[in-house]
């Protein structure tokens, strides 16, 4: 009589947690036993279940690109146009700013300068303006500033 090896129970899940690992896919890892649940409470098919996971994982990716250019970058300080107050600087085209923020220079090659009175956010737009291309849409761009009579913030691809 042969005797069948007990199998543990838990070495799917090992196993799973192994080859998460070795595709370097810490989000699904992190979470696909508890969107699992999620998807089951809700009786959420397979395919979606896949989908939630995939789309997690890409998030979580596109943060941790944009968390390591940014510090790559070695910015001094990362502005965000969030905190920038278009009321207390009048002067500020605010259209103009929102128009820089989607980047499309960057796809035309084009070059921004940014001059003006001391205090009217040139830094400020130009920090948000470079962490924003070059981290947040993963293009390469560099921010060189020349100090004289008037400052001057040149933003270009790199």
């Amino acid at each position: 009589m042969s005797e069948t090896a007990q199998v543990p129970t838990d070495t799917p899940q090992v196993l799973l947690e192994h080859h998460l690992k070795a595709l370097r896919l810490p989000t699904f890892l992190r979470e696909y036993d508890k969107v699992a649940r999620q998807c089951a409470a809700e009786d959420v098919d397979y395919p979606r279940y896949l989908l939630r996971m995939s789309e997690l994982e890409l998030l979580d990716r596109e943060r941790r690109a944009t968390e390591r250019r940014v510090r790559q970058a070695k910015f001094s300080v990362v502005e965000s146009l969030d905190r920038l107050d278009f009321l207390a600087i009048p002067s500020l085209n605010k259209a103009m700013v929102l128009e820089l923020v989607r980047c499309e220079f960057l796809l035309r090659r084009e070059k921004v300068l940014l001059l003006g009175n001391s205090g009217t956010g040139k830094r400020h737009s130009s920090s948000s303006l470079t962490s924003s291309s070059s981290c947040g849409s993963g293009n390469g761009t560099m921010c060189s500033r020349r100090v004289s009579s008037r400052r001057r913030i040149l933003i270009r691809n790199v």
